[in-house]
C-alpha cells in the first residue's frame, strides 16, 4: 500500500472571477478547462461567478454558447454535462474596452448584481489575459473605479500574465505604477510553470526526504542543468515572439523560477514570504554579467528550415507576422553563477528554445565523480558520475542514475536507471497547469507567485545580455537547423568547462 499524506484541500472563497480579454485563447483553452476540473474536485465555491470582458459586441447568451461548444474541444477530460452547465449559468460577458472609463462603471454595476445573485460576499479577483501593454492602464482603472478597494470583509486580487516587463527599467515602472493601487499582498503575477506537480514536488522532495538536502551543495554537485524545450515555432504569436525573442520570453520567469526553487536555502515555514524571501535571495546572488561575460557566456540563435520528424518546416524568418530580416532568437543558452555559500564554484546552465529536437522540460543535477579511483587496477577505468532528473514535463518524474556492478566473474560497472513517474505511482491526473494557481488566488495564497522584487532581480540578471545583444546584432542568424538541438556555440558553451549537455534520448 503506498504511504500518501491526504492533503489539506478546502473549497475556495466565495468570489468573483473578472476576465479581461476574456474571447482570447487562453480562456478557452486553459481558464474554463481549469475551473471544471476545480468543480470536478470540489474545489470551487457554491458561490462562484464569472464575468467575461472583453472589446468583442457579445452577450451573455452568445458567449455562453460559444464556450459550450469550446470546453469540448478543450476541456481535459470528458465533460459532464450537468457540471458544466452549472458553470455555464455563472459565466456572464460584458463588452467593453479596458482603456474606457465607462466601461469600469458598468463592469461595477454587473459585478454588484452577480455578486448579489450568487452569495459571492463581494470578492473579485481580475485576470489580466490583455496585451502586456494594457496591464498597468487596467490597473490603474480598477483603482479609479474603487473596483481594487477592499472593505468591509471584501477582498481584491488581481493575476498579471506574463511578460511582467520587457525590461529591468519597465518592470520597475509597471511595479510603480502596480503598488499605487494595490498592495502587494493583493497582486499575483503568474507563472504556470508553478502550477505543474513536479515543480511544486520539487521543495517536498529537497526538503521531506533527509537523504537529498546533505548533499544538496557545492561538495557533492558538479553542475546543474536546466533546460525548458519545444518542438514548435512561433505558430500564430509571430508579432508578439520577433518583439519579445527566447530570452525575454522565458528566461527571467520560468527558468529562473526553477533556478531559485532548485537552488533556494530551506523556508522558515511553507508561508508565502519564507518561500519567495529566499527565492530571491538565490536571484539576488546570481553573479552579474559584465559585458565580456555575456559574450563568452551566453549564447542565441535562431532556426532556419529543417525537418521535424517527416515534416520540412520553414526557417523562422517566414514565420507569419515575422520579419523578413529578423535578429530575434529563438534560442538562448547561458551559463550562470551563484554567489552564496551553498553554490560556490557550481555553474547552472540555462537553455531553452523553439524547433528543438524533443519537447521536455527538466533540472538535471549532476554530482561529482568520487574523490578515490578505487578501481584503477581493474577493467572499470573511470565511473560514470551520478545524475537526478527532475522530469516537468512531458512525463512528470523523477529518475536517478547510479552505477553497479555487472554480474559475472570479471568487474564491470554498469549502469543503472531508478525512474519514477507520476502516473504510474498516483495514477494520472489531467490538469491544465493553472488549477492550482487560480485556486491559491481565490485563498489568497501567494506562495506560487512572483513578487516584485523577484521580478525585478531577474531582469536585474539578464539586463546585460539584453544590451550586449542590442548593441551587437547577430551576423549569423539563421544558425541552427530546426530538429535539432541549438548553435554549435551551445555545445561549446560547456565543453570549455570539460562538460556537456546532457543527452535527451526521450
Amino acid at each position: 500500500m503506498n504511504e500518501t499524506t491526504q492533503p489539506q484541500s478546502r473549497p475556495a472563497d466565495p468570489c468573483v472571477m473578472v476576465i479581461f480579454g476574456a474571447t482570447g485563447d487562453l480562456t478557452k483553452r486553459k481558464l474554463l478547462p481549469a475551473l471544471y476540473n476545480l468543480e470536478k474536485a470540489h474545489l470551487l465555491s457554491h458561490d462562484f461567478a464569472i464575468v467575461g470582458m472583453a472589446r468583442r459586441e457579445l452577450s451573455t447568451e452568445a458567449f455562453r454558447r460559444q464556450l459550450d461548444e469550446e470546453i469540448e474541444k478543450f476541456a481535459t477530460a470528458s465533460i459532464e454535462p450537468d457540471l458544466w452547465g452549472w458553470l455555464s449559468q455563472r459565466i456572464y460577458y460584458l463588452s467593453g474596452d479596458s482603456q474606457d472609463v465607462k466601461a469600469y462603471q458598468k463592469l461595477k454595476d454587473l459585478l454588484a448584481q452577480v455578486s448579489q445573485k450568487h452569495g459571492a460576499r463581494g470578492n473579485y479577483f481580475y485576470y489580466l489575459s490583455t496585451s502586456p501593454s494594457l496591464f498597468g492602464e487596467t490597473v490603474r482603472q480598477l483603482g479609479a473605479a474603487g473596483l481594487a478597494r477592499e472593505e468591509n470583509g471584501q477582498w481584491r486580487r488581481v493575476i498579471i500574465e506574463k511578460p511582467f516587463g520587457r525590461d529591468l527599467a519597465s518592470a520597475r515602472a509597471l511595479n510603480v505604477e502596480i503598488k499605487q493601487v494595490l498592495d502587494e499582498r493583493q497582486t499575483y503575477r503568474i507563472d504556470h510553470y508553478l502550477g505543474k506537480e513536479t515543480v511544486q514536488n520539487l521543495m517536498v522532495f529537497r526538503f521531506g526526504n533527509a537523504i537529498f538536502e546533505p548533499i544538496w551543495n557545492r561538495r557533492y554537485i558538479d553542475h546543474v542543468q536546466v533546460i525548458a524545450a519545444e518542438t514548435v515555432g512561433v505558430e500564430e504569436r509571430g508579432g508578439y515572439y520577433d518583439i519579445s525573442g527566447a530570452l525575454r520570453d522565458m528566461v527571467p520567469n520560468h527558468l529562473f523560477q526553477l533556478v531559485s526553487l532548485t537552488a533556494m536555502e530551506p523556508p522558515f515555514s511553507f508561508g508565502a514570504d519564507a518561500v519567495r524571501d529566499e527565492q530571491a535571495k538565490v536571484l539576488h546572488a546570481i553573479q552579474s554579467l559584465s559585458p565580456e561575460d555575456v559574450l563568452s557566456n551566453a549564447v542565441r540563435g535562431q532556426y532556419g528550415e529543417g525537418s521535424m520528424g517527416q515534416e520540412i518546416v520553414p526557417t523562422y524568418r517566414v514565420e507569419p507576422e515575422v520579419a523578413p530580416d529578423s535578429n530575434t532568437e529563438t534560442f538562448v543558452a547561458l551559463k550562470l553563477m551563484i554567489d552564496n555559500w551553498r553554490w560556490a564554484d557550481v555553474p547552472f546552465y540555462l537553455r531553452t528554445g523553439k524547433r528543438l529536437s524533443k519537447r521536455v522540460t527538466e533540472i538535471a543535477i549532476q554530482f561529482r565523480r568520487v574523490p578515490f579511483r578505487l578501481f584503477r587496477d581493474t577493467p572499470v577505468e573511470s565511473l560514470r558520475t551520478n545524475r537526478l532528473v527532475i522530469r516537468i514535463q512531458p512525463g512528470e518524474g523523477i529518475s536517478l542514475r547510479f552505477g553497479a556492478k555487472v554480474p559475472g566473474p570479471v568487474m564491470q560497472q554498469g549502469v543503472v536507471e531508478m525512474n519514477f513517474n507520476y502516473a504510474d505511482y498516483f495514477g494520472s491526473t489531467l490538469s491544465t497547469g493553472y488549477e492550482r494557481l487560480l485556486h491559491d488566488c481565490m485563498i489568497g495564497d501567494g506562495t506560487l507567485f512572483q513578487r516584485a522584487d523577484m521580478v525585478e532581480a531577474g531582469w536585474s540578471v539578464i539586463q546585460p545580455v539584453l544590451d550586449v545583444w542590442q548593441a551587437l546584432p547577430p551576423r549569423s542568424f539563421p544558425n541552427y537547423a530546426a530538429g535539432t538541438w541549438g548553435p554549435k556555440e551551445a555545445e561549446e558553451l560547456l565543453a570549455r568547462d570539460g562538460r556537456q549537455w546532457r543527452e535527451i534520448d526521450r
